[in-house]
């Protein structure tokens, strides 16, 4: 019993390293280039949204109230996390389709986040990593599963992909290609 805790506990730890290293790449300005496929029609709608990304080191005030946010016994749970603001725009028309920021926060394979993606609620997703560089998301709640997975490509670029199902059919499909402002 004691070497499965350990083990545990070594890969707990290993996670937190992992996600905190992933954040920490990811930390900056980027722009994306999105596509989004309603199915099963395949209507497609372009955007463009520019992104900053800002790592959160253990202990700070927005993790704190992000713990507080989920009614975390302690406050200083969280490991690291990340503060992500955007503002998108139609491809097209150049017509403002969203702005706003999330904040995220990490202890052990649970990821917190202050609100969900059609949700402002705070919401959990289970995270974990195909390899250092792609991080896995999986998150549920209103009855809709939303999964997600995020490649860092070299410094200078990311993609994404999000598929949102719901009752067990997928509804949407996110495509997203991220380069680094410089």
């Amino acid at each position: 019993m004691t070497s499965q805790l350990r083990l545990a506990q070594v890969d707990e730890a290993s996670a937190s390293q992992k996600v905190a290293e992933f954040f920490r790449k990811s930390a900056g300005e980027w722009r994306s280039q999105r596509r989004y496929y309603t199915l099963p029609d395949g209507e497609t709608k372009e955007m463009v949204s520019y992104i900053t990304i800002r790592f959160l080191e253990p202990g700070c005030d927005e993790l704190r109230k992000l713990a507080e946010l989920h009614q975390l016994s302690d406050p200083d749970i969280l490991t690291c996390g990340a503060e992500v603001s955007w503002e998108s725009r139609d491809s097209v028309s150049q017509k403002k389709q969203s702005k706003g920021a999330t904040m995220f926060g990490v202890a052990g394979s649970t990821l917190y986040r202050d609100r969900g993606f059609a949700t402002t609620k705070p919401v959990t997703a289970e995270y974990y990593f195909l390899e250092p560089e792609t991080m896995c998301l999986r998150t549920e709640y209103n009855g809709s599963v939303f999964e997600e997975q995020l490649k860092l490509i070299g410094d200078k670029y990311r993609t994404r992909q999000t598929i949102i199902s719901r009752a067990g059919e997928q509804q949407m499909i996110g495509q997203y290609l991220e380069k680094r402002v410089e």
